[in-house]
């Protein structure tokens, strides 16, 4: 009973982080649906990053999407893997939990700063993803969702910048590659690989831009530095005299 409540061995109640955890992610899909609603500015947004990548040479989704969308076998799999990712991220943060309770809450920090921090930046920046705004992109998730068409395409905000699919494989690999980089550094390496494979499939299936993994990438790397910051300042606090 205590471990439900009060926990043990370095890990928060179960109960009590779960119910910290719900209310989080609630709180997080309300605010999350309440932003990116000025379209017109999602689609300038889209065509000033469409020209940026253009000049860099970047511009690679169209030619991603081009190539997924005559193989309907993988057009398949990668709507499948674009839809269940979630099944992996809960899996990770119950995994991380229950087998290696000492690095359970740097890594939870670090997905609750995650979704903290990328709010702010929906709001400012709201961005169409290429199956809207990129000239001749193919919705490869509309062809071949098994969840229903009609939901997907009548998106009522547009937050592509940064993309959360890569952000939270990305905090998966986080997660797996911090526990395990002192046990078994192989499987901790080999843990990056579920990114870079999602980085692949949002790119080809016209969710999102190369520059929207950029910021994928850079949304995980403040999260860790400010999850950081809060482990010290938490343990300053439990540490201080009375």
């Amino acid at each position: 009973m205590k471990a439900l409540f009060r926990g043990v061995g370095g890990r928060p109640g179960v109960l009590v982080e779960l119910a910290f955890l719900l209310l989080w992610f609630l709180l997080f899909a309300r605010l999350d649906a309440a932003v990116g609603k000025d379209f017109a500015a999602a689609d300038a947004h889209a065509l000033a990053l469409q020209s940026l990548e253009h000049l860099a040479g970047l511009d690679i989704e169209r030619s991603a999407n081009d190539w997924l969308a005559g193989r309907p076998v993988l057009g398949h799999l990668a709507v499948y893997l674009y839809r269940l990712y979630y099944v992996v991220v809960a899996g990770v943060l119950v995994w991380v939990f229950v087998r290696h309770a000492e690095v359970y809450r740097r890594v939870r920090r670090t997905m609750v700063a995650m979704t903290a921090l990328v709010l702010p930046v929906y709001w400012a920046v709201p961005m169409s993803p290429p199956r809207f705004a990129l000239p001749g992109a193919v919705d490869i998730v509309a062809r071949y969702d098994f969840l229903g068409v009609e939901s997907w395409t009548k998106s009522t905000h547009y937050t592509a910048m940064p993309s959360m699919h890569v952000g939270w494989s990305l905090w998966c690999a986080y997660a797996v590659w911090t526990a395990l980089r002192g046990t078994h550094p192989r499987l901790a390496t080999a843990a990056w690989s579920f990114p870079l494979l999602m980085m692949a499939d949002v790119l080809a299936t016209a969710n999102h831009y190369l520059l929207d993994i950029a910021g994928s990438v850079a949304l995980l790397t403040v999260s860790v530095i400010v999850a950081s910051w809060c482990g010290r300042l938490a343990e300053s606090w439990r540490t201080a005299p009375a």
